[in-house]
């Protein structure tokens, strides 16, 4: 059978015709894995590890890498951390057993340094969204901090001065940079800082509309919200809609429906993410001695009216 299913041609055309109808009655399907391994050639599948498979970053990162893998005749296989650092390692690990040609990681454990054995052995591995902990790999992160000291100088642009944040963990890359863009506009204003404004365990949608509720019912209430991400932003409008005043909003990635509800977000493009690591994980495979390269991709605030409300009269 593997001489047919192979292509040879030392195999009679009866024999084919008979091999090839068995082959189809019984759903036979060749073992490309198997078939690389023996003849010590390089895997054409890549390994993508992400985080949860709700979040439509994620599928944006996804459709990036496919397209620039199905260029080169590779194909992809995803696994789901489920943004639980508990879980990553043995991800990991269980797609590498499959000799993936490249490995690529959006990171959430806080140290990454297990796969640097496999790092030595020549599998690229290239870190999206965030970078490796204490492993020299190539990454592709967004400008962050940038982006949200944009979005915080915009708000103060239109008369803010009470600026609350809504997000995650600064632990995670991403949130740490944006919650220090943050930071760094309001000092860089000399309108200082107000911890009690800041809410920074706000992980899901759930938890991001009670940290909005609460600052928006207390005594010294904000005039605006910068939400770390696409989920914090949904939250944060969820909390909204029980407001009896104007807020401006600013949230950190687009998401569906901003456009039309006129949310004002710091947008970036993740699918140019995928395909950026993909290509690094190509580029890698050809140079393997490189140093680690980071590639910081732009963002760019997109006002849709959110962000432009003005505060009160009695609050500039």
């Amino acid at each position: 059978m593997s001489r047919v299913i192979s292509g040879q041609d030392n195999v009679s055309p009866e024999t084919r015709v008979r091999v090839l109808e068995a082959a189809q009655r019984l759903r036979f399907r060749p073992n490309h894995l198997a078939r690389d391994l023996r003849r010590g050639t390089l895997s054409a599948t890549v390994a993508f590890v992400m985080g949860d498979l709700s979040n439509p970053f994620y599928a944006a990162l996804a459709a990036g890498i496919e397209r620039e893998l199905a260029a080169q005749g590779l194909t992809m296989l995803i696994a789901v951390t489920n943004d639980d650092p508990s879980r990553e390692a043995r991800v990991v690990t269980a797609m590498l057993e499959r000799r993936v040609r490249s490995l690529l990681l959006v990171p959430i454990a806080s140290d990454q340094s297990y796969l640097e054995g496999e790092r030595q052995l020549g599998t690229p591995v290239v870190c999206i969204d965030r970078p490796a902990q204490n492993l020299a790999a190539d990454s592709v992160v967004f400008a962050n901090r940038g982006g949200a000291a944009a979005a915080v100088r915009s708000l103060l642009a239109h008369g803010h001065r009470k600026i609350a944040f809504v997000g995650s963990s600064p632990t995670l890359y991403t949130h740490g940079e944006r919650l220090a863009g943050y930071r760094q506009a309001l000092t860089d204003a000399g309108v200082g800082g107000n911890r009690d404004w800041e809410r920074i365990d706000a992980a899901d949608t759930a938890s991001a509309k009670r940290a909005a509720v609460e600052l928006l019912d207390g005594s010294d209430a904000p005039t605006a919200i910068l939400a770390g991400n696409n989920r914090a932003s949904i939250g944060v409008l969820s909390a909204l809609r029980g407001v009896d005043r104007s807020v401006a909003f600013v949230g950190f990635d687009d998401f569906d429906l901003a456009e039309t509800l006129g949310i004002t977000v710091v947008a970036h493009d993740p699918e140019d993410m995928g395909r950026e690591a993909a290509r690094l994980a190509f580029a890698r495979q050809d140079d393997r001695d490189h140093p680690a390269t980071q590639i910081v991709l732009p963002t760019r605030l997109v006002q849709r009216g959110s962000g432009e409300v003005p505060p009160p009269a009695d609050a500039r």
